[in-house]
């Protein structure tokens, strides 16, 4: 089991990923906003703009003993739901440090958590990066899936092929 951290020691880790998202805010132009949610809760987010999917939402969650990460990629396939899902979750083998998974009314995530013991700039980067170029990568045929008969019916092009 990882170590339980005081709250004095997790006012620390607060402190170093708000320093560390305002330095990722000025460097990286894709990122349209970063904000905090409850301060009751030590939770963030990073909305990022993409090509493939016009927006990326990173929620962060600071615990006693974890960062977990989270984003949303998609509402519940209309169709091909098995087909969809299968293929996300063999995707989780090939991905580092995140997982797919079917949250809330059978929307897909992506998600992952990181020990605290080992939360540096380089996994902080790490995560944006992975959960952001998850999402760039696999969103145009996750929906073209789930929602295949939408784009047969009205060949809807994707952000990237504007």
């Amino acid at each position: 089991m990882s170590e339980l951290f005081a709250d004095s020691i997790l006012v620390d880790f607060e402190r170093y990923i708000d320093q560390w998202l305002e330095i990722l805010r000025t460097k990286n132009d894709a990122i349209v906003a970063v904000d905090r949610g409850d301060t009751d809760e030590r939770r963030w987010f990073v909305r990022m703009r993409g090509e493939e999917k016009d927006f990326t939402t990173i929620w962060l969650l600071l615990g006693q003993r974890t960062l977990r990460y989270e984003t949303y990629v998609m509402p519940a396939p209309e169709e091909n739901a098995q087909e969809l899902y299968e293929f996300a979750l063999r995707q989780n083998e090939r991905i580092t440090g995140a997982h797919f998974s079917i949250g809330i009314e059978d929307a897909l995530f992506l998600r992952g958590e990181l020990p605290l013991g080992v939360l540096t700039e380089s996994e902080l980067d790490r995560i944006i990066g992975t959960m952001y170029a998850t999402v760039e990568r696999f969103f145009p045929m996750l929906i073209r899936t789930g929602f295949a008969t939408r784009f047969a019916r009205t060949d809807a092009p994707l952000a990237s092929e504007r």
